[in-house]
């Protein structure tokens, strides 16, 4: 079983510390998946406001999250 399904499985238990974990572990996952679809959408050079509806978030919100990384100092890391 892949680690996702594995997650996702785990989610469901019936021990707290299994499901918890698991919780937060796909958290950090989406997280991730959604900084990199922001990335791609901006690359590809959608305005904020189209991400933050499909996001179903304030364009604020998402600018706000995700805008202060952008530009040259982040591609030189």
């Amino acid at each position: 079983m892949s680690d996702t399904a594995q997650l996702a499985s785990d989610a469901g238990s019936r021990d707290p510390s299994i499901g918890l974990r698991a919780v937060r572990a796909l958290r950090t996952l989406v997280e991730r998946l959604e900084a990199l679809q922001v990335d791609n959408a901006r690359e590809q050079g959608w305005s904020w406001q189209e991400i933050a509806v499909l996001l179903g978030v304030s364009r604020q919100a998402v600018h706000k999250k995700y805008a202060g990384g952008r530009g040259l100092l982040r591609r030189e890391k």
